[in-house]
């Protein structure tokens, strides 16, 4: 893990509605998540945890309140920027509970389809590809649709396309909602040997105490506020 900031929020807040529907979700968050941390956000049902992830990821516009992403400030009570799709593109990646890949895609054809869309060469996606699906055990599944494979190789496939575009940030969703205990703590370790390896930031949004232990840190969202702990290690 290095000293180096991937991820800063300073005072950042949302809220949704206004008068008698005015509502605090986030209230001044503000905190600093630096390359190569696997940090768990932990937080009840409605507390803002897909939220927040929405407003580090540049989906969700904040309230209030500056964002950087690296070095680069990318909010500061507005975007700096019109391209926010194109620091998606470039600076995160992006798991959820489900692996959304495209059903009639072959799992090559699924990774790929994203550096093509932003002009990266065929024969440079398809060696970054292969690259990943080499580097999570399933290379022999290039041609497979993902009908064909299990739950817990379709969310390996997930993870690599997060990483295709070499992100400095991943923002995972309950990535191992759907898995058993096993593949789920397969997949968290999995998610930190990326942080280390690939000195790629991690925030987990995770329901599952029994994956905690895996983290560098846990962020609970409480009263609104943002609260930083460090794990138990296992």
């Amino acid at each position: 893990m290095s000293n180096e900031q991937a991820i800063k929020v300073e005072g950042l807040c949302k809220h949704f509605g206004k008068d008698d529907s005015y509502v605090d979700v986030i209230k001044g968050a503000s905190f600093t998540i630096n390359k190569g941390e696997l940090v768990a956000l932990v937080a009840p049902s409605g507390a803002g945890k897909t939220t927040l992830l929405m407003m580090i990821g540049c989906v969700e516009e904040p309230s209030a309140g500056k964002i950087w992403l690296g070095k680069e400030k990318v909010y500061d009570n507005k975007w700096l920027t019109q391209e926010t799709r194109k620091i998606r593109r470039e600076k995160i990646g992006f798991i959820f509970q489900a692996h959304y890949l495209i059903p009639f895609l072959n799992i090559i054809d699924n990774l790929t389809l994203l550096p093509q869309a932003n002009g990266t060469e065929d024969k440079v996606s398809k060696a970054k590809a292969r690259e990943l699906l080499t580097y999570f055990d399933i290379a022999e599944k290039e041609k497979a649709m993902p009908s064909q494979l299990s739950g817990g190789q379709n969310q390996r496939v997930a993870i690599a396309r997060a990483l295709v575009n070499n992100p400095e940030i991943i923002l995972a969703d309950e990535p191992t909602a759907a898995l058993d205990m096993q593949r789920s703590v397969d997949v968290v370790k999995m998610l930190k040997k990326i942080a280390l390896e690939q000195n790629v930031s991690i925030i987990m949004v995770t329901h599952d105490d029994r994956m905690l232990p895996y983290c560098d840190r846990i962020m609970k969202i409480e009263n609104k506020a943002i609260i930083i702990e460090s794990p138990e290690k296992p």
